[in-house]
């Protein structure tokens, strides 16, 4: 399991993050997603700890907690959904076979 940890600050990093969740366990892993293009954080991260006991302990501790002043969004993260398309409309035409992609506008994509 992996928890979601939203509303950070762009300046957030593991060094500062890891302390917060050993309160409750241990960290085993600590990811801050960055964004592909400019390679800055995104604001938010996935923690994993050795044990669900100690991931729930720190979920409900820390969902609403302050920290840094911002108010952190904290709680089980959710898999990845399998979402091959940009923007929706699955392969009906328009993009090339890529789900309504437009990087000119309209049709719903994400430019």
């Amino acid at each position: 399991m992996s928890i979601y940890v939203g509303n950070l600050s762009y300046e957030v990093t593991q060094d500062h993050l890891k302390p917060v969740f050993e309160d409750y366990g241990k960290v085993t892993r600590v990811h801050f997603p960055t964004d592909r293009e400019t390679g800055r954080a995104r604001g938010f991260a996935f923690v994993e700890m050795s044990q669900d006991a100690e991931e729930d302990a720190a979920i409900t501790a820390l969902d609403g907690a302050e920290w840094m002043g911002r108010v952190l969004k904290v709680n089980k993260a959710k898999p990845r959904e399998n979402n091959d398309s940009f923007g929706g409309g699955g392969n009906r035409g328009g993009g090339g076979g890529r789900g309504g992609y437009n990087k000119s506008g309209g049709g719903g994509g994400r430019y």
